[in-house]
């Protein structure tokens, strides 16, 4: 998994597999999903982050 902050446009992308993007749906204004050609989702794009992240430059990680 990968996840990138892009300031300038205020875009947060998590990314979970390198498989091309067959298709795109913007599922919530601002919230699209990238799927796979099988269907599965390999990222999720995030318009205008830091209205819905608080801050998107700080990531924690839990691990159970």
């Amino acid at each position: 998994m990968k996840v990138k902050y892009d300031r300038e446009q205020d875009i947060l992308y998590i990314a979970f597999s390198n498989e091309p993007v067959f298709e795109s749906d913007e599922e919530k204004k601002g919230i699209i999903l990238d799927y796979a050609a099988d269907g599965s989702i390999t990222g999720i794009e995030v318009l205008n982050a830091s209205q819905h992240a608080g801050n998107p430059m700080k990531v924690e990680y839990e691990f159970a």
